[in-house]
């Protein structure tokens, strides 16, 4: 398990943070959705981050469905934070000097579906 104290901390200290979730059991479907407001959604870029092959054996072994995949597992991401656009590539630079692999992987829009895979 990843431990994301360390970036979080370094990053409340120069930005300001909208929401933090922890991509855990629950995958995207559940855990993206409480950090939200109601009337937001997440809408997630499926290619803007690199997949592991595990996750592609894992589908095809189990014939598990791309909804399940996200739903279940965290496809590589293990946290999500929400912050204002004009802040991401600072954020991500700033996660990538305390030794985290960082992507923008998607925004924050109007809707009540709470995760959104694009």
């Amino acid at each position: 398990t990843r431990i994301y104290v360390r970036g979080i901390l370094e990053l409340l200290q120069h930005f300001s943070i909208k929401g933090v979730s922890h991509i855990t059991g629950g995958g995207f479907y559940e855990n993206i959705p409480r950090m939200l407001p109601e009337g937001l959604s997440a809408e997630i870029l499926r290619d803007s981050w690199p997949v592991l092959p595990v996750f592609s054996l894992i589908q095809k072994a189990g014939n598990i469905t791309e909804h399940d995949m996200y739903n279940t597992f965290n496809m590589g991401i293990g946290m999500v934070l929400a912050c204002e656009s004009v802040q991401e590539h600072e954020i991500i630079a700033c996660l990538r000097d305390t030794g985290y692999q960082a992507y923008q992987i998607g925004s924050i829009i109007e809707g009540q579906e709470g995760v959104v895979l694009r």
